[in-house]
């Protein structure tokens, strides 16, 4: 059912015939089953291994020396040499034509191994109502209109349309699919958006996708390849690999050499025909072979049989040279296909960005004595690391972040109203969240900040093993507060309370959007000396006016923070209680840009590249980023320069292919855009190089001249890699991802730590 999005639920159960509250009865499952098929990316029928070996042969520079080897052989049986000399050349051609064909067919191979990895995204079980009884049963035995059941930590089995919400919200993370830096709310009504993409598609759950928030049901919409990560595979399976400019211009000379070396042959051979009767030839039969062995013998000596030693010999001292950059070649060719490089369609979420939300601005009330002056503060660090500095409006740096009220007040509600983790991966050198990155960010501002009363306790905390470092501070507030009972966020509040407790003292700590949290506070903390004091009408104008400025100019993600102390010995806490709270603070967040990537895409431009930013995100968001990065300082704007993928959809043939010609951002797209604008670039005679790490760019990073994967990226994306000519990617050097496309080019990876 393609259109399930734009139906109402009752249109969408009606169509499958299920019943909400029993689901579908065993015959109903037979039937879809046969209708629809199986829940399972099929596996395509592999190409036998002789297949992949003679296919390695089908070409004509090859077939040529293959032709040579067979004609010095039997050559040299004609002049009566025996031993190793008759055999030495014929060998050493064919050895090294069986060399590039194991390359080829290890490239090949690599290629179903990408669509192998595309099964790892589908989940293994599924929650099921049928027959009015919910089992737990394989996700390969869904069929469309069975009615799931998905909650938190839940991979969503099919695509499936929310029928019914069974807590206040759901959150899921599509990153792989969309590329969106934040997970996204799904809603029962129904979408009617035309052109819709898989953004607007709200209600909705993709296949291979994480619930990070909520429990809810749904009916089954799509199953096997009927879904959006099936349509991904469909585009690998239908996208060719194309020949590089080295593959072109070595058939091209392969061609012309063909055909220089016959006309040679023929010539010499027309040329001696008055000397077929000379009587040392024993009769006219005789010298015409005589001058037959001639002509091939000189046709041998005009075939370079060292060609393709020579060309693997360049490329591999060329990958070294890259990998001494930090880039990791998976395929010889791709080395000389770098340097033809034009345009680079750069992947926004993880390629250009960490994928790491962090918090990188803080607004607090630091006095009303002299009318209400705000505080900001700036906060470093650009991953899950528990590392960062905090510096003031002036730029200097805080030493002990926790002695200002505001800044350990936020540090106690990041804490405590918290639902997420934060864990050190040993095998992978990182650190990596568990729950809703918006969560996993406040948990890091916590590390950040520190811990009261230690004058050496952000050097004390450099002690710490990595795994211990990872929540310390949160694990030292959630043994100081017992958290007693929890409101959870809802849409209608759009906010999230704990109730705690510590010492006989009960507190309320609340996070939420900005306008609902401020509109309950009643109080404020000053953040010179930790007094609370009414919340005026002037203060609110001039957070209100931060707010804005937070999320409309800079495109932050702002959190508000407030608490309130509760009446002693409280065990429970109600939506209305969520009033007459106190101010804490206004955190802004973002998924901040690599440190690299500005000198990295400056040497490109400069290098003649042209780069286009590519991404499922908002236009705002990523135009905001391109401002942070400052690579397209030269732009004016981005009018004319900035598309959605519905606006470049609709623009008529001609203006397409000039839009293209001034592109420089790309939003809101699927994976097929992506595919499209590769083409497109193709198509004007552009060598495209595709820079992505999900399973959403797996198609363009095909189609793409040049693909390049990124350290953090997927398997699917990473596997991929092997099956094309033209691929390269970047590899994560001690616990870093290098940004490294042309690196001959980029002098900036060389300085990289």
């Amino acid at each position: 059912m393609e259109d399930a999005y734009a139906r109402s639920v009752a249109e969408v159960l009606d169509f499958f015939g299920a019943d909400p509250g029993k689901g579908l009865s065993d015959s109903q499952v037979a039937l879809h089953a046969k209708l629809y098929g199986r829940n399972l990316l099929q596996e395509e029928q592999r190409t036998p291994f002789w297949k992949l070996v003679l296919k390695q042969f089908d070409d004509l520079l090859v077939k040529i020396l293959i032709a040579s080897a067979l004609v010095s052989f039997i050559l040299a049986l004609a002049n009566g040499e025996t031993g190793l000399t008759a055999f030495l050349e014929p060998f050493v051609i064919l050895l090294i034509l069986a060399a590039n064909a194991a390359v080829g067919v290890i490239t090949e191979t690599n290629a179903e191994k990408a669509l192998e990895e595309l099964r790892a995204y589908q989940a293994n079980i599924a929650t099921v109502l049928r027959n009015g009884c919910f089992s737990i049963l394989p996700a390969t035995e869904l069929v469309p209109g069975d009615v799931v059941e998905v909650s938190v930590g839940c991979k969503v089995p099919a695509d499936l349309r929310m029928i019914e919400m069974l807590s206040d919200q759901l959150r899921v993370d599509q990153a792989i699919l969309t590329g969106e830096s934040c997970s996204v709310e799904k809603e029962l009504k129904s979408t009617i958006a035309t052109n819709a993409v898989y953004q607007d598609k709200t209600n909705i759950l993709f296949s291979g996708t994480v619930v990070v928030a909520g429990r809810a049901r749904a009916i089954v919409v799509g199953v096997g390849t009927n879904t959006a990560m099936g349509s991904i595979r469909d585009f690998m399976l239908r996208t060719d690999d194309e020949a590089t400019p080295l593959k072109k211009k070595l058939d091209e000379f392969g061609t012309f050499l063909a055909k220089v070396i016959a006309g040679i042959c023929v010539l010499v051979w027309i040329v001696n025909i008055g000397h077929f009767h000379d009587p040392s030839h024993g009769g006219f039969l005789r010298g015409a072979i005589h001058y037959f062995k001639i002509a091939v013998a000189l046709a041998v000596a005009a075939i370079p049989e060292g060609l393709p030693a020579v060309v693997t010999t360049c490329l591999a001292l060329g990958t070294k040279r890259m990998a001494r950059l930090n880039a990791i070649v998976r395929s010889l060719p791709s080395v000389e296909t770098l340097g033809c490089t034009t345009v680079i369609c750069s992947d926004k979420t993880g390629t250009l960005t960490t994928n790491m939300m962090s918090v990188s601005k803080i607004c607090v009330v630091h006095s009303v004595q002299r009318g209400p002056l705000i505080a900001e503060y700036s906060v470093s660090g650009t991953t899950y690391a528990p590392e960062g500095i905090i510096f003031d409006s002036r730029g200097m740096q805080l030493e002990f972040p926790a002695q200002l009220p505001c800044l350990l007040h936020i540090a106690m509600c990041s804490a405590l109203c918290n639902e997420s983790a934060l864990q050190y991966n040993p095998d992978k050198g990182n650190y990596e969240k568990i729950g809703e990155s918006t969560e996993v960010a406040l948990r890091v501002l916590a590390e950040k900040v520190g811990l009261p009363g230690f004058d050496s306790m952000p050097s004390a905390l450099h002690m710490l093993s990595k795994h211990e470092r990872a929540s310390y501070c949160n694990h030292y507030w959630e043994d100081q507060f017992k958290k007693v009972s929890v409101l959870e966020f809802s849409r209608d509040r759009k906010m999230m309370s704990v109730l705690c407790s510590r010492k006989q003292m009960e507190f309320m700590f609340s996070k939420g959007a900005p306008e609902s949290v401020i509109s309950r506070c009643s109080n404020i903390l000053c953040n010179d000396d930790g007094s609370t004091v009414p919340l005026s009408a002037t203060i609110r104008d001039e957070l209100d006016s931060r707010f804005h400025s937070f999320a409309g100019k800079e495109t932050l993600r702002c959190l508000a923070l407030a608490f309130k102390q509760m009446p002693m010995g409280q065990q429970n806490i109600s939506f209305d209680d969520e009033k007459e709270l106190t101010f804490i603070g206004l955190v802004g967040m973002l998924d901040p840009p690599r440190e690299e990537v500005r000198s990295a895409m400056l040497a490109c431009m400069t290098a003649g590249i042209r780069v286009i930013v590519v991404t499922g995100d908002n236009k705002s968001t990523a135009e905001s980023l391109c401002h942070k990065i400052g690579a397209f300082d030269h732009l004016e704007n981005f009018a004319g320069h900035s598309y959605t993928a519905s606006e470049f959809e609709e623009l008529p043939a001609l203006q397409q292919t000039l839009a293209l010609q001034h592109m420089a951002i790309f939003t809101r797209v699927e994976p097929t855009h992506k595919r499209i604008l590769v083409e497109a670039l193709q198509h004007q005679n552009e060598v495209v190089a595709m820079t992505g790490d999900g399973v959403n760019d797996a198609p363009a990073l095909k189609k793409a001249d040049i693909g390049i994967a990124m350290g953090s990226g997927t398997a699917v994306a990473k596997v991929l890699l092997g099956s094309s000519h033209f691929i390269v990617f970047s590899r994560t050097l001690k616990g870093r991802n290098c940004f490294c496309i042309c690196p001959w080019i980029l002098s900036s990876c060389d300085s990289l730590p």
